[in-house]
């Protein structure tokens, strides 16, 4: 009887997970705006530069906008939907994946491990803070999205030199300074360990 009890106190817990965990859409393009953030000018610019770069390197990016996460962490729903829409090719999984999800304020560049080598997490998260999050402050998100996109095809095609992303990444080199990229709890925890 606790035997039972158990499985059905876990089936619920799972069940009510599943129910409150946002969907994932369908692959319907390359830019899926469930949250109705872009222009349809903005839309149909982005499919067309996706497209060229995929024409270009094989490499295949995708767009998705949608208003709530839900339950879900924005980490763990990029990887969910990154996997259902099976990005980047077989065998080279060569996909990135730029989330938004503008009433929670997030965004994620979700790379393929074909392409980690060209888009690091470091680099993917100064795109975001330098280039995406700036504009979406400003309320432009169709630029905030357009030129991160523009500085993601940069820094996957070799043209970072023009990739703010990679400037600041270049300066934190040449000042001797390396940001490990940690959330700030990690941060003091890292700093009262070494102190």
């Amino acid at each position: 009887m606790k035997i039972i009890r158990t499985l059905l106190t876990f089936l619920l817990f799972a069940f009510v997970h599943a129910a409150l965990a946002a969907d994932v859409p369908m692959l319907s393009g390359r830019v899926v705006d469930n949250a109705e953030l872009l222009t349809p000018g903005a839309r149909e610019r982005i499919s067309a530069a996706l497209k060229a770069h995929e024409a270009k390197t094989t490499n295949q990016i995708a767009v998705l906008t949608i208003p709530t996460l839900g339950e879900d962490n924005i980490e763990q729903y990029a990887v969910r939907v990154f996997e259902q829409w099976k990005l980047g090719q077989k065998g080279k999984d060569n996909g990135v994946l730029l989330l938004v999800v503008p009433k929670e304020k997030k965004i994620r560049i979700e790379v393929g491990y074909g392409l980690e080598g060209a888009l690091p997490d470091a680099v993917a998260s100064r795109i975001i803070r330098n280039v995406i999050a700036p504009a979406f402050k400003a309320n432009q998100f169709d630029k905030g999205v357009e030129d991160g996109l523009a500085a993601i095809i940069q820094q996957l095609e070799g043209n970072a030199s023009d990739n703010p992303g990679a400037k600041d990444e270049a300066k934190d080199a040449s000042s001797g300074f390396k940001d490990p990229n940690l959330p700030m709890g990690e941060r003091i925890l890292f700093g009262v360990f070494i102190f």
